[in-house]
């Protein structure tokens, strides 16, 4: 299953300066980590955003995002954002750092 390069690259722009970022392909997709902890990913066109559960019904609330149901089954914590949602630099940039704040606030693994 291809995923949107685009939007992975324009995803590397914005984490080009941390050097405990990596990449892993996984499903279907790629997925970005910081510290072994996924934050954030492409799925096709759409954005995959690790936004925790605490943040989940709130990051729902905005526009494009939705549960992310990638078996058939909502996800708690992970959302996707559909293509408009991240179309800009700076909505894109804003879903990131949320989504790498909270992957930071784990511990490595």
């Amino acid at each position: 299953m291809a995923y949107n390069e685009t939007l992975a690259q324009r995803i590397r722009n914005v984490v080009a300066d941390r050097p405990n970022v990596t990449e892993r392909k996984m499903f279907g997709g790629i997925a970005f980590m910081a510290g072994g902890n996924m934050f954030c990913g492409v799925v096709k066109d759409d954005l995959m955003a690790r936004v925790g559960a605490d943040q989940f019904d709130a990051a729902l609330k905005r526009p494009h995002a939705r549960p992310m149901d990638f078996t058939g089954r909502p996800m708690k914590g992970m959302i996707y954002v559909g293509p408009t949602g991240a179309k800009s630099d700076g909505d894109l940039q804003a879903w990131v750092a949320e989504c790498l704040s909270f992957a930071e606030s784990l511990p490595p693994k």
